[in-house]
Formats: structure tokens, C-alpha cells, sequence
């Protein structure tokens, strides 16, 4: 018994060398990336610098192994994270909470916890028949889609900490808001009466803890699978941005999404709606629309509009939502992304 409790530091200790190689192995080969992009572009291919393509396959050489990697190491981490938080265990804690509470949590939960649009129905049904008020449900399906870990990893690595961070803490604020405001309309009877019907599963039988090693194993997965399926979206966004960064011109992009027209942030938002991406294909757009003279507003609202307010999340929701509320919806996150867009354009 001494022996095998004696062993219980050392298996734990066991992990550090080989985290340690790993942290370094990835440090030194992010570093390379810059340099390799220019070899491959200007000695290896010859093409000439200053010329549309040379700025765009420089672009893309570089961006998307560096994007992969933060995705790796940031998703590896998340993947730990989610660990902690179950479906039954997200709901225990949202349940029972004041509104007000309950819109940040559940804000915040929505930024760590493994769900997208496409889980809106069961989600909103385990949390509707768990006691969860409606507006709160509201702050975790506005916050989950849109501040996701993928969103932030682009984000830090295209764009740099602050826009992430811009990014993030707007995200958080229109889904607290638009909770606590669809909270107070009452609008409950908006909701189709048979998800009241649904029994609730139980939530109150506790978890088995779970290892470390098991919560490694977790992260190894979460890059499996968000990685595994999210990169041809990085690679085809960073192919559309390398385009852009190479031959649009900066008068034509900062005339259409540019400060100066009024009008540029409803059109964003309008336009992105019914596209159908992700972050991981739309944020290499949006670097290389700011790159090329579009306001930061106006991108953001752009952004926000095509990973919040997607039309599949639309149609999925119709299935527990009747339209009126969906409407409301709709109508209440679209507000706050116009409210960033026009205040980031009138402060940077």
C-alpha cells in the first residue's frame, strides 16, 4: 500500500518532461513560421516582392500553419476545461439562479462549455423542464455560438490580444443584455408548449470524478475533433483573406465598410445573417478587411452577425421557439451588434 500511494507523485510528475518538450518543440517552430513563409514564397516559388500574388501566398503561408497551431495548443486546454462541465452539471448550476446572476453565468459558461447553435434544442430544452428562466437560456445560446474558443484563437493569432479581448467582452455583453431584456418581456408563452412537457432528466445524481490523465485524454480529443473539423474552414478563410489581402484595392473595401458610410453596419449585419460559416472561416476575412481599410465596427458587426445570428440557428430554434420570440430574438441581439458596431466606429 506504501508503495503503490508513493507512486500516485511521481505518475503526476511523470507528465511534466514530456509537457516541457512539447512546450518547447511548439515555441521554436512557431517562430520559424515568418521566416519559412518568405523562403517558400520569394526563394522557393521566385516570386517577386511587392507583386498581388507574392503578398497573398506570403499571407497565406504564414497564416494558416500559425492559427493551426494556437488552435491546437488553446483547444488542448479548453478541452481540459469542458471537462468540468457537463450538460447536467451547466444546468444544476443555472438553475434556481435571480436573472441577473443567472445572465452572467450563464454568459460566461457559454465561452468553455462544448456546445454550438446546433445543440439549441436539447440544450434549451434540458434547461427550460430544469427550472432555468427563459432569459437566461438566452444569455448561454447567444454567448455559446458566438464567444467560442476557435473565435478567440483566431482572433489572438490574426488580430492580436486586444481585438480578441474587444471581441470577447462585447460578445458577453450583448448576451447578458439580450437575455436579461428577453427575461423581462415575459415571453414564455412564445415557447412551444410541448418542450414544457419534456421531462427533465435528473440532474441531481452526482458525477464520477474524473483522473487528470482522463481530462488530458479530454483535451486530446477536443482536438480531434474541433481541429479536425474545423480546418478546412480556417484554410479556405485564409485562402479568401489572402485574396483580399492581395488584390483589393484599400480605396474600394474602406469605401464600402469604412466610417464614413453611415449605413455600412446595418448592411454588415444584414449580409451576415444568412450566411452559413463559422469562425473558423470567417475571421481570416475579417483580417484581411481590416487590413484593407475597413473600420473595425463595422467588421465586428459583420462578424458577430454570421457566427449569433446564422440562419440555421434560426431555422434549428424554430423547432422550441414559435416566431414571434424568435423574432424578438433576433431583433434584440441584432440591436446590440449595430450598438457595437456604431460605437467602435465613432471610438477607433
Amino acid at each position: 500500500m506504501l508503495y503503490a500511494a508513493s507512486m500516485i507523485p511521481r505518475r503526476r510528475w511523470a507528465y511534466v518532461p514530456a509537457a516541457v518538450a512539447a512546450a518547447a518543440a511548439w515555441i521554436g517552430i512557431y517562430r520559424l513560421l515568418a521566416p519559412l513563409a518568405d523562403w517558400l514564397t520569394y526563394t522557393l516559388a521566385g516570386l517577386q516582392a511587392g507583386s498581388r500574388l507574392a503578398s497573398a501566398v506570403a499571407f497565406f503561408l504564414y497564416e494558416a500553419p500559425k492559427v493551426l497551431m494556437l488552435l491546437v495548443i488553446v483547444v488542448f486546454g479548453v478541452g481540459v476545461i469542458r471537462s468540468f462541465f457537463t450538460p447536467e452539471r451547466t444546468r444544476r448550476v443555472l438553475a434556481g439562479r435571480r436573472e441577473s446572476i443567472g445572465n452572467v453565468l450563464a454568459a460566461l459558461l457559454g465561452t468553455v462549455t462544448p456546445f454550438c447553435s446546433c445543440s439549441a434544442v436539447p440544450l434549451f430544452i434540458g434547461f427550460v423542464t430544469a427550472g432555468v428562466p427563459l432569459g437566461v437560456t438566452f444569455s448561454f445560446l447567444v454567448s455559446a455560438p458566438m464567444v467560442n474558443e476557435v473565435a478567440l484563437v483566431l482572433l489572438f493569432g490574426l488580430l492580436g490580444w486586444k481585438v480578441a479581448a474587444l471581441y470577447m467582452s462585447t460578445g458577453l455583453v450583448i448576451a447578458i443584455a439580450a437575455g436579461w431584456t428577453i427575461g423581462r418581456l415575459g415571453l414564455e408563452r412564445f415557447v412551444e408548449s410541448w418542450v414544457f412537457e419534456v421531462r427533465a432528466a435528473s440532474a441531481d445524481e452526482p458525477a464520477a470524478p474524473i483522473s487528470w490523465p482522463s481530462r488530458f485524454r479530454a483535451g486530446r480529443e477536443a482536438i480531434a475533433d474541433i481541429v479536425g473539423r474545423v480546418w478546412p474552414w480556417v484554410l479556405a478563410g485564409i485562402a479568401v483573406g489572402a485574396g483580399i489581402h492581395g488584390y483589393v484595392p484599400e480605396q474600394f473595401m474602406a469605401g464600402i465598410m469604412g466610417k464614413g458610410a453611415w449605413w455600412a453596419v446595418p448592411v454588415a449585419v444584414l449580409v451576415g445573417i444568412p450566411m452559413y460559416s463559422n469562425a473558423a472561416g470567417i475571421i481570416p476575412v475579417v483580417q484581411a478587411l481590416l487590413a484593407k481599410g475597413a473600420a473595425l465596427g463595422t467588421v465586428l458587426a459583420f462578424m458577430m452577425a454570421v457566427i449569433g445570428l446564422s440562419l440555421p440557428e434560426v431555422i434549428i430554434l424554430r423547432k422550441v421557439l414559435r416566431p414571434t420570440l424568435i423574432a424578438v430574438f433576433v431583433g434584440v441581439v441584432g440591436t446590440g451588434i449595430l450598438i457595437v458596431g456604431y460605437l467602435f466606429n465613432a471610438v477607433f
